[in-house]
């Protein structure tokens, strides 16, 4: 635990490093959203910036009215972690589960460093771990210690529910991160909610030995959360590229609901070297936020 740690403390000071010295003297915060909040609304002074102007309040005939928003003082951030059996694919000593746990932990040590709270959970078609939010870089340890630690105890994938149980949790807004290789259906819905309340950022993860299946003949294939094994010619050119085609559909629906929906997304490859992904992502974020 000890090598891991020291691993994840490398990446979390090359991204705030980078991020740093990319925003040149304008970096705030890789998680921070807006950093206000809506407060109220007061009448239209002269002076004040048009574009916070409550257009809606307005219409009622009773004046131009402004939006007051407060700083919001403490950044709250979740990480909705799929643990599921269809996420222990990979290499021999980098599976997708891996690689979330991963970044989960690289972002859980910056983000208690920016006095935020964190908290956690992890699950498959049931609530396998949760972790309450709460500060300092000790808690940062608990969820990274509790994680890697973790035995499912359920192979099944439920996003879905997943999705909602956090809608429910959540009674302020938030930066939810969630990390999933999304390989399961009907999540649309909770996910296009969970980003009209909070601030989305999606992290899809995925191996490449699920688009280019090399030919093998006829071989035995497990689906780890059902159990069952099936039996596939990998030598057929129509199955490989129904395969590629599948893979590389989901992962565009993915990426076009995040942008339909205002959510962040980043695909990330169990061989690639995700720090200067994240950099990139984060780097976006807040070139974005400094706009609006």
């Amino acid at each position: 635990m000890e090598e891991l740690l020291k691993k994840l403390r490398k990446y979390e000071i090359r991204i705030r490093k980078a991020i740093n010295w990319q925003m040149q003297g304008n970096y705030h915060s890789i998680f921070k959203g807006s950093g206000l909040e809506f407060d109220d609304v007061r009448s239209y002074q002269y002076g004040d910036d048009v574009r916070i102007i409550d257009w809606k309040v307005s219409a009622k005939g009773h004046g131009t009215f402004i939006k007051v928003f407060k700083e919001e003082r403490e950044q709250l951030v979740y990480f909705l972690v799929d643990v599921s059996a269809s996420q222990d694919l990979g290499r021999a000593d980098r599976h997708k589960i891996e690689v979330a746990k991963e970044i989960c932990g690289v972002l859980a040590l910056s983000a208690v460093k920016e006095a935020g709270q964190v908290g956690l959970i992890a699950y498959s078609d049931q609530n396998e771990l949760y972790i309450k939010p709460s500060k300092g870089v000790r808690h940062a340890y608990e969820i990274i210690t509790r994680l890697f630690s973790l035995k499912p105890s359920s192979p099944r994938t439920n996003l879905s529910a997943a999705l909602l149980f956090t809608l429910r949790l959540l009674r302020r807004r938030s930066v939810v991160i969630v990390l999933s290789d999304f390989i399961d259906t009907g999540w649309e819905h909770n996910l296009k909610a969970l980003s009209r309340k909070h601030d989305l950022v999606v992290i899809h993860l995925g191996d490449k030995r699920e688009r280019k299946i090399p030919k093998l003949g006829l071989i035995p294939i497990l689906d780890k959360e059902s159990g069952k094994t099936i039996w596939v010619n990998t030598s057929r050119g129509f199955f490989r590229k129904r395969m590629e085609k599948e893979y590389s559909t989901n992962a565009e629906h993915l990426q076009q609901l995040c942008a339909k929906f205002g959510g962040d997304y980043l695909y990330i490859d169990t061989a690639d070297d995700f720090v200067p992904q994240l950099i990139n992502l984060f780097k976006k974020r807040n070139q974005s936020k400094r706009r609006a």
